[in-house]
């Protein structure tokens, strides 16, 4: 479906794709597994999804790739840099509807044009990685898809982010 589809149409995709994430990893113990397989469920279900991936936190104030489909994606990324970086820093998702708009925006393909990233947290509140998807249209991201995003984003801190 494409980026004009309506929100109840798109939130019963979300709803499919819930569906199978929890059949996939209904047994599931392995995070890197467990984030692969989210990627890989939203990156093939959402035409508008050009990058999907995650960025996991691997020091004090630094993210590191992690699973994800599409093109090369930074390796590493600062708290204090970037998109990424501020979902990690504030522990709050961000939605860039013009990434040409944000002035620390980091241009990890020049065709990106909008991008939502969700932060994904321990048990202890502290974040464990964030989920970043990346898009070649502009304003592709809506408000089902920032709910459907932290849903699943929770989803995944509840089930391997206890400490």
């Amino acid at each position: 479906m494409s980026v004009e589809e309506s929100g109840s149409e798109r939130d019963k995709r979300y709803d499919e794709v819930c569906r199978r994430l929890e059949s996939l990893l209904e047994d599931e113990e392995d995070w890197v597994a467990a984030m692969a397989t989210v990627v890989c469920e939203l990156h093939h279900s959402f035409e508008h999804f050009h990058w999907t991936g995650f960025y996991r936190v691997i020091a004090p104030q630094m993210l590191a790739i992690g699973p994800y489909q599409g093109a090369h994606g930074c390796l590493r990324i600062s708290f204090q840099r970037g998109v990424c970086g501020k979902a990690a820093r504030t522990g709050k998702t961000q939605r860039v509807d013009d990434v040409h708009a944000v002035e620390d925006h980091i241009a990890c393909s020049a065709t990106t044009r909008s991008e939502i990233v969700v932060p994904v947290f321990y048990s202890d509140a502290q974040v464990m990685a964030v989920l970043d998807v990346d898009s070649d249209l502009p304003a592709a991201f809506t408000e089902v898809d920032q709910r459907r995003l932290e849903q699943i984003c929770q989803w995944l801190g509840e089930r391997f982010g206890i400490r």
